[in-house]
């Protein structure tokens, strides 16, 4: 419904005092007279709320003396970009009456918004991408939308892909399960770390698709020549040329996944998962944008180093030579497992057996676990969701004796784990791409290396809540009993333990696990958490999806949580930012007599 007109004042009063402030169940307004115009305001500044009545006015220009934000008096739009407009609000003038219509925003806010999400991005505003993510929202914004606009402006400004793109496709993965405020807080982190890795990045210079159209096979031959020569151009072109040609996501993944993976385990296995995360932030806006995005990830997947250039990979075991040789296998042993498949009543059931045998000390027992598997009837992703398994109890048993940073070698094993699952999955929903090229399943070998390298980490293991004598009863039992206890928890240092019994309890009694979900969800978004934080929380949801059996959920969910509290708490600058400009979005007064 509009707003009524309400009386300010008189000429006479505005013109004696030089200034009114209205206020009312509204906002407050501040109404000026400049020459023989009269003007009114939002009362608050849109940059942090300070009075504007407190500022000054000289030459149409109204400042505020807080931050020094200059603002037009006939438009409200700000000289400094940093601050925003100022909503301005109708004005009458009935004979010697001055009258003004509380009515606050613009013309079309979706689309005001969305200018200035862009605007900010570009000028790296931390505030102002919140004001811009809030006010979106409240605009009705779909959230994926607005990742849309984040992904589109990183891939115009960005040189490759990085940390920030994956931040926010990761948060973008599970904005469906987050309440509205935590909503809020992902696309602003996500987004803030998508502008700070644009801040002063030179572009990437784009290339075009070759004018011929070669066939799959021989564009896969193509780009594992240019990424073993390091010739960054020649296959991004080579990539391009395949998108252009109408690739399918599948057949993509197949193409820029056979490449990655003549390196093992390249960048500690960062390559391949921006590789993955590249693809799911296509699915996130639609695959219309890989011109435009994927490029940004074959250069580095060009420029990155294999572990095959690292000792641990090759002594006292030659982990590369053994992985390798397996490889050699993959064609029959997924020919048998075929077969396999064909005679068996069911699916592939022994996924939690597999992941204890690939947390073996023994790296030839590893490997022969993982053929034995494939030749019985394990699809890559029955193999994936093994793997993943048995990177997230190294986690979740994790020695807290350990120095802290060797927590980021066991966080390295599992996302690049899960990628290698979701990758696989991708490629297997086309089944003639795995009948015909099994060289991206290589992954699997490295990354059940990768887990035998991480076995010191568990020397000695950190119990698991739900073993040997612990029943938990001392802790809390009911939901919203348990939330507290465990965000207690996490305002703390060292509580690592604290919070996997508080898990464990949660699913132990039953308990829905969105709720302890939420919770974990929330624990995370009110930090100034690391890169690595938020790909631990989005893997290990995903992974905990991929179960029915109670068990391997609740170890998952207690390897994301123990992660967590090990980086816990942080100063929470950010959150204070995102309340400010929840604040502001509401109309609330942020300072006293505002």
């Amino acid at each position: 419904m509009s707003a009524e007109f309400v009386a300010a004042g008189t000429l006479t009063e505005l013109e004696d005092k030089g200034r009114l402030v209205v206020r009312g169940a509204h906002r407050p307004i501040l109404v000026v007279k400049d020459g023989s115009h009269v003007h009114a305001f939002d009362n608050r500044c849109p940059h942090m709320g300070f009075p504007l009545d407190r500022g000054s006015v000289e030459d149409g220009i109204l400042t505020c003396h807080w931050h020094h934000a200059r603002f037009d008096l006939a438009s409200g739009c700000t000289f400094d970009l940093w601050a925003d407009d100022v909503p301005t609000c109708p004005v009458e003038i009935r004979g010697e009456e001055v009258w003004v219509k509380p009515e606050f925003g613009h013309k079309d806010p979706a689309v005001y918004w969305a200018r200035r999400l862009e605007n900010a991005m570009a000028h790296n505003l931390g505030l102002g991408i919140a004001k811009a993510v809030r006010s979106q929202l409240a605009a009705g914004v779909a959230p994926l939308e607005i990742v849309h606009q984040a992904a589109v402006f990183g891939a115009k400004h960005l040189d490759r892909w990085g940390t920030g793109m994956t931040i926010m496709t990761a948060l973008g993965n599970v904005l469906e399960i987050l309440p509205e405020q935590e909503v809020f807080l992902a696309l602003f982190h996500g987004i803030t770390r998508v502008a700070a890795d644009c801040d002063d990045a030179t572009p990437h210079r784009r290339s075009a698709a070759l004018a011929s159209r070669p066939d799959r096979q021989m564009l896969k031959r193509w780009l594992r020549r240019w990424a073993a020569v390091r010739h960054d151009d020649a296959a991004e072109r080579t990539v391009l040329t395949a998108i252009s040609a109408g690739a399918r996501p599948a057949a993509l993944a197949d193409l820029l996944l056979t490449a990655e993976t003549d390196r093992v385990f390249a960048d500690g296995g960062h390559s391949l998962d921006f590789i993955n995360k590249a693809f799911e932030c296509l699915d996130l806006i639609g695959w219309q944008h890989a011109e435009e995005l994927l490029p940004l990830i074959v250069g580095q997947m060009v420029a990155a180093r294999g572990a095959d250039e690292s000792t641990e990979w090759r002594q006292p075991v030659d982990l590369v030579a053994l992985c390798e040789s397996a490889a050699v296998d993959l064609p029959a042993l997924f020919a048998s497992g075929r077969e396999a498949a064909a005679r068996a009543r069911g699916p592939w059931p022994n996924h939690a057996e597999l992941a204890e045998a690939l947390l073996a000390d023994d790296p030839n027992a590893i490997i022969a676990a993982l053929k034995t598997a494939i030749s019985e009837g394990a699809t890559v992703a029955d193999l994936g969701r093994a793997l993943c398994y048995a990177a997230a109890l190294r986690i979740a048993r994790f020695g807290t004796a350990n120095e802290h940073g060797d927590w980021e070698t066991a966080h390295h094993v599992f996302t690049y784990c899960n990628a290698v699952h979701q990758g696989l999955k991708r490629i297997s929903a086309d089944p003639e791409l795995l009948a015909t090229g099994v060289e991206p399943a290589r992954a699997l070998f490295h990354g059940a290396m990768a887990i035998y390298l991480a076995r010191y980490l568990n020397v000695p293991p950190a119990r698991l809540p739900d073993e040997g004598d612990d029943q938990l009863r001392d802790l809390p039992s009911t939901v919203q009993n348990i939330r507290t206890a465990l965000l207690d928890a996490f305002d703390r240092q060292h509580r690592v333990e604290d919070v996997a019994r508080l898990v464990a309890r949660h699913l132990t009694l039953g308990h829905s696990p969105d709720s302890i979900i939420v919770g974990l969800a929330h624990a995370l978004l009110r930090e100034d958490a690391g890169f690595h934080a938020y790909q631990m929380f989005e893997a290990g949801l995903r992974q905990f999806r991929e179960w029915d059996d109670p068990e391997p959920r609740r170890h998952i969910l207690i390897a994301v949580a123990r992660y967590l509290a090990a980086h816990s708490p942080t100063e929470r600058a950010s959150l204070q930012t995102a309340e400010i400009a929840a604040r502001l979005s509401r109309g609330d007064q942020l300072h006293e007599d505002s």
